[in-house]
């Protein structure tokens, strides 16, 4: 059976911020109930030991959480987040003692939201001290996905990050170590797929359906975690299986494009992350 590295699960498309770099959606705002979440659960578990909680939303907005990180565990699976580090204070306890939490991303570039509930010092200090209070028992990496962007305050950033991970910090494969299990990661802003953004030609690569597919909140099935709006409905995981979902015409030709460095669907044409893998 087919087996990917990881799952996205939307568990909510609800979020507590508005950020510059997050083009959002318009899908209609869901949580997801236990007894769905609990559905999902062994539909997913043949494909995949990791589930990522994570594609629009933020999750720690989700009142089930801890329920959600117990459910998955009892199922077998290693969780990891990707939060925007907002709710990190209030959530430190519910989420260090969750077995099954394996890793949390925490997108530091958050600070770029017109929202931010906290001042930026406040904000970067609760994302730091989670880390500290983690560190050796959970991967904690910290996101600044943000290089050609809004990135002139990554240097107040580091600055703040050094209080509680002192330097010198070690440069590894997966980033740059500066705590026992604790990273620090860069990557360029990317324009995200849209339907009305420019044509980027069919030459693509993408490891979507290859490495990762995405599950929305409504059970929509998705390539990856980019498709914000569910433009590319593979089908319904409520209504169907995985494997048969995989098996239709328009998820082999998604998978068997990508094969042949060639984009199948439009939205991939119009992906500025993909242009990354030419």
């Amino acid at each position: 059976m087919k087996r990917f590295n990881k799952i996205y699960l939307e568990i909510s498309n609800l979020c507590n911020l508005r950020c510059a770099f997050c083009p959002g959606t318009k899908r209609p705002g869901h949580r997801m109930t236990e007894a769905e979440f609990s559905a999902l659960l062994p539909k997913l578990r043949p494909f995949s030991d990791y589930l990522y909680f994570h594609l629009m939303g933020e999750p720690l907005c989700h009142p089930l959480l801890g329920r959600f990180l117990e459910l998955a565990g009892e199922a077998g699976f290693k969780v990891i987040l990707t939060t925007n580090g907002t709710l990190l204070p209030k959530l430190q306890d519910t989420l260090l003692s969750a077995p099954a939490l394996h890793k949390v991303n925490i997108s530091l570039h958050a600070f770029e939201a017109n929202d931010l509930a906290v001042p930026f010092s406040e904000y970067l200090r609760g994302c730091f001290a989670f880390g500290r209070a983690a560190e050796g028992s959970k991967i904690i990496a910290y996101r600044l996905w943000n290089q050609g962007g809004a990135d002139a305050l990554n240097g107040e950033i580091l600055d703040t990050m050094a209080e509680f991970f002192p330097r010198p910090w070690t440069e590894e494969r997966r980033g740059t170590r500066v705590g026992q299990k604790v990273y620090l990661e860069y990557g360029d802003k990317f324009d995200w797929p849209d339907l009305s953004a420019a044509d980027n030609g069919e030459r693509v690569f993408c490891y979507g359906l290859r490495d990762q597919l995405g599950v929305l909140c409504d059970g929509t099935v998705v390539p990856c975690c980019l498709d914000h709006e569910g433009d590319i409905a593979l089908g319904n995981l409520f209504d169907s299986d995985l494997g048969d979902i995989l098996a239709t015409d328009r998820a082999k030709a998604i998978y068997e494009g990508f094969s042949n460095g060639k984009a199948a669907e439009t939205l991939c044409r119009r992906c500025g992350y993909a242009t990354r893998f030419r």
